[in-house]
């Protein structure tokens, strides 16, 4: 809770105007009202007005005047521009004048131009569209900050007594060695941003020379390519979950480590460990997982799970304005 309260009142620190695509919505137009009603930022919904106020009408909220515009992608202004955008940006990937007409009646697409073109600080969506509908245009034309090689992600996984960071559990399904130690640099990154310490572990099912084969040296080899490109971060690795988190099992595994059994940032080796790993801490533990929130783009562009609550869009939103005040 003190977590999720620092992010409030952190997004409050600058206003940032975050679009969020899906605008008809109900569990958006609640957050909507959570966001404005605490001075959140300030908020465009995409979308038919119409449609939107009906839904917001059928779920008891009413969309403020102050802090909130609607735009309908269909009949904004700023389609026209929008579309002259974007046939110059994937005219060399082949995109036809009709391609990006098309692409700028898609609200995703609308909406991510919006946050290029500095309309918008960052978007939040899918809550109703898949991963790829929402990232997708992200990747076309927003692109990765200069010095990144990909795009990943992170969930903040809310315990008790801590918070902890884990990637990548939503976009690389099976990433490289360089790949793996992005993740973590970004990871590591992104820890900072939320006032958590890295101390990296690159988990694995060995701990430290204990074993061998070919998962286990990729993500030796890629602890190694981080240390040397990141010789100021605490990074561990190969390191089995146990030894990385308790501190009891690092002594015996790993006595000598400054990461074992207190790591922070926990990367795993590839997206099938790390999605049911934190689910499973999410659903077992009582964890209050945060995003997936999206590292290494130029432009804060974040996704949402389809099974989302209105507490996630709330504290989505406010990482996102975040992001946008670093940008």
């Amino acid at each position: 809770m003190l977590f999720e309260y620092s992010l409030i009142q952190r997004a409050r620190e600058k206003r940032v105007r975050i679009v969020l695509p899906e605008g008809s919505e109900p569990r958006i137009l609640q957050a909507v009202d959570v966001l404005r009603r605490r001075d959140v930022a300030d908020i465009v919904l995409l979308g038919d007005p119409v449609a939107i106020r009906a839904a917001a009408s059928h779920v008891g909220v009413a969309i403020p005047e102050a802090g909130v515009e609607i735009i309908d992608p269909k009949s904004s202004p700023l389609r026209e521009s929008f579309i002259n955008d974007y046939y110059a940006m994937r005219k060399h990937k082949g995109a036809t004048m009709d391609v990006a007409s098309d692409r700028m009646l898609e609200v995703s697409y609308f909406g991510t131009m919006m946050v290029e073109k500095g309309l918008a600080g960052g978007m939040v969506s899918g809550s109703i569209h898949t991963t790829a509908n929402t990232i997708r245009p992200a990747f076309e034309f927003i692109k990765t900050r200069e010095g990144v090689g990909c795009v990943s992600s992170v969930f903040l996984m809310c315990l008790k007594h801590d918070v902890l960071v884990y990637g990548d559990c939503a976009v690389i399904a099976n990433p490289t060695a360089d790949q793996l130690a992005e993740i973590a640099s970004s990871s590591a990154d992104t820890a900072l941003q939320f006032g958590i310490e890295p101390r990296v572990a690159m988990l694995s099912y060995s701990t430290g020379e204990s074993g061998h084969g070919e998962d286990v040296e990729r993500v030796r080899e890629a602890t190694a390519i981080l240390k040397r490109k990141r010789p100021e971060l605490l990074v561990e690795g190969p390191l089995q979950y146990d030894a990385a988190i308790d501190p009891a099992v690092a002594a015996t595994k790993m006595p000598s480590s400054a990461v074992a059994g207190r790591a922070t940032v926990f990367i795993f080796p590839d997206l099938n460990t790390g999605n049911n790993t934190y689910k499973a801490v999410q659903r077992s533990a009582g964890a209050v997982a945060i995003g997936p929130v999206l590292q290494g783009l130029r432009k804060p562009v974040n996704d949402l799970s389809r099974g989302c609550t209105v507490a996630d869009i709330v504290n989505t939103v406010a990482i996102t304005a975040i992001q946008a005040q670093d940008s």
